[in-house]
């Protein structure tokens, strides 16, 4: 996925950007499916037609709720780590945004568990110099990955090596 380069600064540049593995969508499409399933039942069940129609607008509701709502937050927020800042964007009608530039970034670590590492992903963990103290990005593909690349940034920043950054 592509930063938009409208929003970056001159001399600034992509080091990563990513978003939630598409693991955080397993349990909402179960909910979605055990809907489906009980909504045929009560089709089965029931004769009248008005309350198949009210069956079938609740599993419609059901959809709504725990599919459509999780995939736009899924797809809509995006983690990216420039030669200068983090941005945590989100949001589809409605925006939200966090910036930390690098140079208050004190640590990036990482924390895979079992099902994590089964996934190929894991939480990243951005602890800054503000009063927020850290951010918690969960489900973050490759995070290995992500943290040594972000790792190697922010050596480089602190090392006075602006060589990539257009100075």
């Amino acid at each position: 996925m592509a930063f938009p380069s409208n929003l970056l600064n001159p001399g600034e540049h992509v080091v990563v950007s990513t978003r939630t593995h598409v693991k955080a969508l397993i349990f909402p499409g179960l909910g979605v499916l055990v809907a489906l399933a009980a909504a045929l039942f009560l089709t089965g069940l029931v004769e009248g037609g008005v309350v198949r129609l009210i069956v079938w607008v609740l599993f419609l509701a059901v959809l709504v709720w725990f599919l459509v709502g999780p995939f736009l937050r899924w797809a809509t927020t995006t983690y990216t780590f420039t030669n200068r800042r983090f941005i945590k964007r989100s949001g589809f009608i409605s925006k939200e945004g966090r910036t930390i530039p690098l140079n208050r970034i004190s640590g990036v670590d990482f924390e895979i568990g079992v099902i994590d590492r089964v996934f190929g992903c894991g939480t990243l963990v951005v602890s800054d110099a503000s009063t927020d103290g850290s951010v918690e990005l969960y489900d973050i593909p490759d995070v290995e990955k992500v943290q040594l690349q972000v790792s190697d940034e922010l050596h480089r920043l602190a090392s006075g090596d602006r060589r990539d950054d257009g100075a």
